[in-house]
């Protein structure tokens, strides 16, 4: 299933997709059906109602009414959730390699790709408060010039769990959904040198994308092998494979949770894959663009980036 949240007529709803153009109300499609509609109050009490609510989703997918169904057209889509915690990987190594490359050329200063990075994952915690959902806009921050997307697979967890094996990780997955990191590239480079991760080349309002849907766990074998694709105003700028992780997520939920408890609605992000930023190439956002970020069996996670 591929689960989102959307905004209709001054109300947040739970929807599942019938197809890339029709969405059912589960609250609504639930109380028609005599059913308890209390697992889709919104994302967080599908996830906290585990196999149960999603096989009650599945049955009223199969009997969709008409009458509890919306188009995507005339509704606002919002985040999937808002994460509970939000941390982001970096696990590509083609990607870690095209920026060092390009970023070496702008500061003139080497960048080497650390032993730690092969031995572990590596990442940051980020800003759950400034995710927006697929079509909304993104502001550009004032002190930057130089803006970037990041196409990037995110996992939802959907169970608490603490020291997880790697081999257990697919139970503590409750799904998949596309995640858009969007960097200030100018603040990243003054920052990173203090080496305490990315702050306000990470941190602004708007300034992390994901959605437009959840694809449930059980859609995909584990590890993922998807197709994503990165295109600015139509163009492509590039795109990969997840599979081309050099820790998978198996591999980030071991690490991650050793002595750390992870909670139903955490999101991890994998990090860009190669080929799925603009940096990689050459390339940086103008104010007006349009991205869409597309990842198979997801969909396709698409803004607009503005200058106020």
């Amino acid at each position: 299933m591929r689960l989102g949240t959307v905004a209709f007529e001054g109300r947040e709803l739970v929807v599942a997709a019938l197809d890339d153009a029709r969405l059912l109300d589960l609250h609504l499609a639930a109380e028609v059906n005599g059913e308890d509609s209390g697992p889709f109050v919104d994302m967080m009490s599908v996830i906290y109602g585990g196999e149960q609510a999603l096989a009650l989703a599945r049955s009223l997918i199969n009997g969709a009414e008409d009458r509890c169904i919306l188009m995507a057209d005339e509704v606002s889509f919002r985040p999937p959730l808002l994460p509970v915690q939000y941390r982001d990987c970096l696990v590509f190594e083609e990607h870690l390699r095209n920026s060092f490359a390009q970023a070496e050329k702008m500061t003139g200063r080497p960048f080497d790709i650390p032993d730690v990075w092969y031995r572990q994952p590596i990442y940051y915690k980020g800003n759950r408060l400034s995710f927006i959902g697929h079509g909304q806009d993104v502001i550009w921050p004032g002190y930057a010039e130089y803006l970037d997307i990041e196409l990037e697979l995110a996992i939802v967890i959907g169970k608490k769990g603490k020291d997880i094996r790697a081999e257990e990780a697919q139970d503590y997955i409750f799904g998949y959904t596309i995640l858009n990191d969007v960097s200030a590239r100018d603040a990243q480079m003054v920052e990173m040198p203090g080496q305490l991760g990315p702050a306000k080349g990470k941190d602004f309002d708007t300034g992390n994308i994901l959605g437009p849907f959840i694809l449930t766990a059980d859609e995909v074998a584990h590890p993922v092998a998807l197709d994503m694709e990165a295109r600015v105003n139509g163009a492509r700028w590039g795109g990969g494979n997840s599979s081309e992780m050099q820790h998978d997520f198996g591999a980030i939920l071991a690490h991650i949770s050793a002595a750390e408890t992870l909670y139903p609605g955490e999101v991890i992000g994998s990090g860009t894959v190669g080929m799925g930023c603009g940096l990689e190439i050459g390339k940086r956002l103008t104010p007006g663009d349009r991205f869409e970020l597309e990842i198979e069996r997801i969909g396709t996670l698409s803004n607009r980036i503005v200058k106020l």
